[in-house]
């Protein structure tokens, strides 16, 4: 790719011991061929050189505000005019406290306020301080204000402790930035394409509906520890969630999958993020539904999880023990409450009263759409085949028993058609 058409990408790092990955995400974005300037405030300087982040982008990092060697000695104003995206990586609580009320006392913050280009957001902190309202609030003023925020995880923090407050990887990272690209492109070139005579708008509806289209699924079952060596989990094999992911591909859309433990392989052209637990998929689940237009929840997620887990092998001794369990989240409602916009379909996997349990889930949890399998008695779960109802406000739809793949890609153009009618779209 020649020089004029890389894309652009500053990537700013904030005071925090996940900078480390940070290198490791410039890395992985200058083999991609874009072209990458980095930003360090003063804190992020402690944790990594700004020498290695030269070495790595190949460009020189800004620290100073106002830079004697920028054009009018303002660094920001250029860095502002140069970016395609800005990604703060990783963004402390203290920045984004900063960019959510409008401080602009150093390089990154400033050139944040003074530039048009999307701004992303990547989060890291201790978990305590994640969950504070300040944070808390913060984070949803400035999803308001369009500025996407992508994490944290969920794991092992390096004080020691363990929860939401981790830094995506730099892979995810990358990914993200991709697709952010990927989808602009496609926009770009469907705008160049409108006066194309030759071109159809009805052939481009039903050959790609979902084009340019984010799809979210989650697949398969979650495990929910119960000492280092056992789990409760489910008999979900993640098949329909996968051949889903593929049939929404292949009608154009860009396609994330969020798959429990299951053995099957990635689809090709799919962006698989692996979780084990409840908790996992839900703290995904919510991220990535930030920038969805579909959220097609097809996991089998475990309703309770056990309230404490053994940090050692749990031993064969008392003839009866008790396991005490505690509810897990429900994505499913979480997301379509938190994302009214967002067209959601639901699964219903029932033993008994099919119709009547999907019809409640459905107006319960708020869906778009919700499909209906039977299950037990070889029906359903890890099983190449599968027969469903497919329910929404006043209609209902059969498909009889079929491959799982030829079931899904009959689902998915379902989706597409009512996707198309959603009212909120409209």
């Amino acid at each position: 790719m020649s020089e004029a058409n890389k894309k652009r990408i500053l990537i700013a790092i904030s005071g925090g011991i996940a900078a480390y990955k940070t290198a490791e995400l410039v890395r992985k974005l200058k083999k991609d061929d874009f072209e990458v300037r980095v930003c360090m405030s003063r804190a992020a300087c402690e944790f990594i050189t700004p020498l290695t982040m030269q070495a790595l982008s190949g460009n020189p990092v800004h620290t100073d505000l106002l830079d004697p060697t920028a054009e009018a000695g303002m660094g920001h104003i250029e860095l502002a005019r140069w970016a395609d995206m800005i990604m703060i990586a990783p963004a402390s609580a203290n920045i984004m406290a900063k960019l959510a009320h409008g401080i602009a006392d150093d390089l990154t913050t400033t050139l944040c306020l003074a530039s048009e280009a999307p701004l992303h957001l990547a989060p890291a902190m201790n978990r305590i301080m994640w969950q504070n309202p300040a944070t808390r609030a913060n984070a949803e003023l400035l999803a308001e204000r369009g500025i996407t925020l992508h994490g944290p995880a969920s794991g092992e923090q390096a004080c020691g402790e363990s929860g939401a407050g981790r830094m995506l990887e730099a892979a995810e990272l990358a990914d993200i930035i991709r697709r952010q690209f990927a989808t602009n492109n496609r926009n770009n070139n469907n705008d160049d394409d409108d006066d194309d005579e030759n071109d159809s708008d009805d052939d481009k509806v039903l050959s790609n509906p979902l084009e340019n289209k984010q799809v979210l699924i989650t697949a398969g079952p979650t495990r929910e520890a119960i000492d280092p060596v056992r789990f409760i989990s489910n008999r979900s094999s993640g098949k329909m969630g996968y051949a889903l992911a593929e049939a929404a591909r292949d009608l154009g859309a860009h396609v994330t999958l969020i798959s429990g433990p299951v053995a099957l392989e990635a689809p090709q052209g799919v962006t698989v993020l692996a979780v084990e637990s409840a908790q996992e998929m839900h703290q995904k689940a919510l991220q990535q539904a930030q920038s969805a237009d579909i959220f097609i929840a097809t996991a089998a997620v475990s309703d309770y999880a056990p309230k404490q887990q053994a940090t050692q092998k749990i031993k064969k001794q008392a003839q009866e023990i008790t396991l005490e369990l505690t509810q897990n989240p429900d994505i499913l409602s979480d997301v379509s409450r938190q994302y009214p916009s967002l067209f959601t379909v639901g699964f219903a996997a029932e033993t008994e009263k099919l119709i009547k349990h999907a019809e409640d889930k459905l107006k319960r949890k708020k869906l778009d759409m919700i499909v209906a399998n039977p299950v037990g008695d070889n029906q359903g779960f890890d099983q190449d085949t599968n027969q469903v109802e497919i329910i929404w406000d006043q209609g209902q739809l059969s498909l009889p028993e079929q491959a799982k793949s030829a079931l899904a890609k009959e689902i998915m153009q379902i989706v597409s058609q009512r996707f198309a009618n959603h009212p909120i779209l409209v």
